[in-house]
C-alpha cells in the first residue's frame, strides 16, 4: 500500500494537472476573441451565498471544526471550506491573462502563458466576515455561509441577515474613515467592487424534500426564493453596488446526497446517471434567477447584473467526466456505503466510520454534496471565460469597470 506521502505526492500531481486543464479550457474559451485585458487593480469582492461559498465563516461564526481530509488536496489543514481543497470562489481568485500569440490550444497539454494564481498570495482569497483572526478585508469580504438559505429571511445566516451584515461592514468602515482612520475599503471600493452571490441549493433541496408537490415548488417555492435574491440585489444596489454577478443553482440531481435516496425504481434516471425530476427543478429555479436578472439589469441604471448557468457548466462536467480526467461522477469520495454512491446519510464524511478515497482529483463528488477541488477549477475556469453567462462578459471585465 501506498504511503501517505506518496499518495500526497500523487494527489498534487494530478490536482496540478487539472489546474493546467482548467486554464487550457479557460484560453480555449477565449480563443479568437482577442486579447482580454489584464487586471489594472485589485478587484475587490463582497461574497453572499452557502456552503459552495462559505471559506470559513461557519467555523468562525458557529465554531465548527472541519477537520482533515477536509482541505488536504490543497492546504493541508482545517479552513473552515467544505472540500478537500480549494471552492470555486477561491479559484476565481485566478487572473488570468490570455496572449492568443504566445502558445498554441491544446486543452489537455498547453497551459496559458500568463496565469498568476491567487495562492501565491495568502491574502488573496476572500476572508469570512465573521472571521476575527488573521483576516485581510483589503480585498473584500466573505459573508456566505455553510446551511444558509435565503428562507426564513430573518433567521441567521440567511441571504438577507448576509446583506444586513454587509451594510453594518460598509458603514462602520466609511465611519472610521470619516474619523480620519483607516479601513480596508474606502467609499470607491465599495462603488467599484464585485457583489457575488450564489444561493438557493439549500432552499430547493429542501423544497423537494418537504413533499410538496413539483407544481408547488416552481410555482410557489422557487419563487420566493427568487424574491429574495431579487430583493438583496435591489439593496445592495440602492446602497452604492453596481457590479453584480448572480449564479445559478447546480444539477440537484446529479449530487450522491439526492442519488442515494431509496428510490422504488430508476424511471427517473436520465442518460447521465442524474434526477430528472430535481435537474427540472434546479433548470425552472435558473430560468427564473436569470429572468429576474435581466429584469433587474434593464432596471437599475448602471448596473451590470451577470447571471452564470452553473446547472450547465456542472452538468456538462458530469456528462464528459472524461474528458477532464475524472472516473468516478456521481460517487462521493468522502462518505460511507461504497459504490455506486458511497453517500448515507447516517454517516456523512468525518461522521463515524467514514471512508475516504486516495485520490479526490478522480471524483467530482468529495463529500456527495460538494464539489472536489479538482472539480471547482474545471467550474471556475468556465465561469471566468463568461461562455456561460449573460450578457457574455469575462470575469475580468469586473477589475477595469
Amino acid at each position: 500500500m501506498a504511503s501517505d506521502e506518496t499518495r500526497s505526492r500523487r494527489r498534487a500531481t494530478v490536482a496540478t494537472a487539472l489546474i493546467i486543464t482548467a486554464a487550457a479550457v479557460l484560453a480555449a474559451a477565449v480563443a479568437g476573441q482577442g486579447d482580454p485585458p489584464a487586471c489594472g487593480r485589485r478587484p475587490v469582492v463582497f461574497a453572499f451565498g452557502d456552503s459552495n461559498t462559505d471559506t470559513g465563516g461557519a467555523a468562525a461564526g458557529m465554531g465548527y471544526y472541519f477537520p482533515l481530509p477536509e482541505g488536504r488536496a490543497f492546504f493541508r489543514r482545517a479552513t473552515g471550506r467544505l472540500c478537500d481543497g480549494r471552492l470555486v470562489i477561491d479559484h476565481l481568485c485566478l487572473i488570468t491573462q490570455y496572449h492568443r500569440n504566445d502558445t498554441d490550444i491544446d486543452r489537455r497539454h498547453k497551459v496559458v502563458t500568463a496565469v498568476r494564481l491567487c495562492e501565491s498570495l495568502n491574502t488573496s482569497y476572500l476572508s469570512p466576515y465573521l472571521e476575527a483572526l488573521g483576516s485581510d478585508f483589503t480585498g473584500g469580504a466573505n459573508f456566505a455561509i455553510s446551511g444558509a438559505s435565503t428562507l426564513p429571511r430573518n433567521v441567521p445566516f440567511s441571504l438577507h441577515v448576509q446583506v444586513q451584515q454587509f451594510l453594518h461592514f460598509k458603514q462602520r468602515s466609511l465611519d472610521l474613515i470619516a474619523r480620519g482612520e483607516s479601513a480596508p475599503v474606502d467609499a470607491d471600493g465599495f462603488h467599484d467592487a464585485l457583489y457575488l452571490i450564489d444561493i438557493g441549493q439549500n432552499d430547493l433541496s429542501a423544497a423537494f424534500g418537504s413533499g410538496a408537490s413539483y407544481d408547488d415548488i416552481v410555482q410557489q417555492r422557487i419563487p420566493a426564493v427568487i424574491s429574495e435574491i431579487k430583493d438583496a440585489i435591489m439593496t445592495l444596489y440602492y446602497n452604492g453596488a453596481k457590479n453584480f454577478w448572480v449564479h445559478g443553482t447546480g444539477p440537484l440531481g446529479c449530487l450522491p446526497q439526492k442519488l442515494a435516496a431509496p428510490r422504488a425504481n430508476d424511471s427517473d434516471i436520465d442518460y447521465s446517471g442524474c434526477l430528472k425530476p430535481l435537474n427540472d427543478g434546479s433548470y425552472e429555479f435558473n430560468n427564473q434567477l436569470c429572468a429576474v436578472c435581466d429584469q433587474l439589469g434593464s432596471q437599475l441604471r448602471g448596473a451590470t447584473i451577470v447571471f452564470t448557468d452553473v446547472l450547465a457548466i456542472k452538468y456538462e462536467l458530469v456528462a464528459n467526466h472524461t474528458a477532464y480526467g475524472f472516473e468516478e461522477p456521481l460517487m462521493a469520495c468522502c462518505g460511507y456505503g461504497g459504490p455506486p454512491y458511497n453517500y448515507n446519510a447516517n454517516v456523512s464524511c468525518l461522521g463515524p466510520g467514514f471512508r475516504v478515497c486516495d485520490d479526490g482529483a478522480k471524483f467530482v463528488s468529495w463529500d456527495g454534496v460538494h464539489y472536489t477541488d479538482a472539480a471547482n477549477a474545471i467550474v471556475a475556469a468556465k465561469i471566468l471565460s463568461g461562455e456561460f453567462s449573460k450578457p457574455k462578459l469575462p470575469f475580468s471585465y469586473f477589475c477595469q469597470a
